[in-house]
């Protein structure tokens, strides 16, 4: 009776034993389900918040970029008036052409004879000047910040003028002579009778007779090319009361009629508006230019996804 009894309390413990060992309890389930795996968890927000900075990082660098480069390299400046016409497109009240100004090439060297150049109006030189700001108080103090972060057009007298003379040449204009500097004729292909309504073989100042005007050192004697209708050196020259009264003009003070050469923001490079004015190097190079972008969107892509695929596999 007793190894009856014995015999089966072990049969029930080895029951027990073996129901415990091949089938799981409940509470062991519900801890699975409850410990999903962590990094299913985790992988969209990682995707969402790289995603927004890389954003951010491109947008910052963008950002610097620009501002270097309206600083320090090029900035695209608008041409209102038609002083510089047929060369440079401009009138009230038209769209005028846009130029690209090279900010650097005379950090290296100095303005020539003959280059087109965007510079500062002296003080003289900006007596019917008015403000480009904005009346409102709030909108001028926004626009002055974003002028100084390269964003809004600084409010100055910028003019787009071609030099004629450097420091320490003579310049000069007589009907029976034409311009010259420094005794020489100059060749102006640049000019056209039927924009100035003036034809120089027949008027060859184009205007009255003026000079001769040594220009002082550090400075420049600039003309437009729309002569009989651009306020330039001659608008602006001091004159002898003796001379002016026979018509002869900036026998004066040569300093008024001259610009500083620390004036000089930098030199016209190519027009960038509208497309109709491009030349064929300038299409060319904007060719190569879009070229280089969209070979760098790709590269960027690639990089992009390689990166990506980095962060599944970890």
């Amino acid at each position: 009776m007793e190894r009856e009894q014995r015999g089966d309390k072990q049969r029930a413990d080895y029951s027990d034993a073996v129901t415990g060992s091949t089938e799981p309890d409940e509470s062991s389930v519900e801890r699975v389900l409850e410990d999903p795996d962590p990094d299913t968890d985790t992988e969209a927000p990682e995707k969402k918040h790289g995603a927004l900075r890389e954003f951010a990082i491109l947008i910052s660098i963008a950002l610097v970029l620009y501002y270097v480069m309206l600083t320090f390299v090029a900035r695209p400046y608008l041409i209102p008036s038609e002083s510089m016409e047929p060369t440079l497109h401009g009138c009230p009240g038209c769209t005028g052409d846009r130029i690209m100004v090279d900010k650097v090439t005379y950090r290296f060297s100095s303005p020539e004879p003959g280059d087109v150049i965007v510079f500062k109006g002296p003080p003289n030189w900006n007596i019917t000047y008015k403000s480009i700001r904005s009346d409102n108080p709030a909108v001028r103090l926004a626009q002055n910040a974003l002028s100084y972060v390269g964003f809004v057009p600084p409010d100055e007298n910028d003019l787009v003028k071609r030099v004629i003379a450097v420091g320490g040449q003579t310049v000069e204009c007589r009907a029976n002579t034409g311009l010259t500097v420094d005794g020489k004729r100059l060749d102006e292909p640049y000019l056209d009778p039927d924009t100035m309504n003036a034809d120089p073989a027949i008027y060859p100042c184009l205007g009255n007779e003026f000079g001769p005007v040594k220009v002082p050192e550090g400075k420049l004697w600039v003309m437009g090319d729309n002569r009989t209708h651009s306020a330039d050196s001659r608008a602006h020259c001091s004159n002898e009361p003796i001379d002016a009264q026979r018509g002869l003009i900036c026998t004066g003070d040569p300093q008024a009629g001259t610009i500083p050469i620390d004036n000089v923001i930098g030199i016209e490079r190519f027009i960038a508006w509208p497309p109709s004015r491009w030349g064929e190097t300038l299409t060319a190079v904007i060719g190569v230019v879009l070229g280089l972008g969209l070979a760098g969107i790709l590269v960027g892509t690639m990089w992009t996804r390689r990166e990506a695929s980095k962060r599944k596999l970890r």
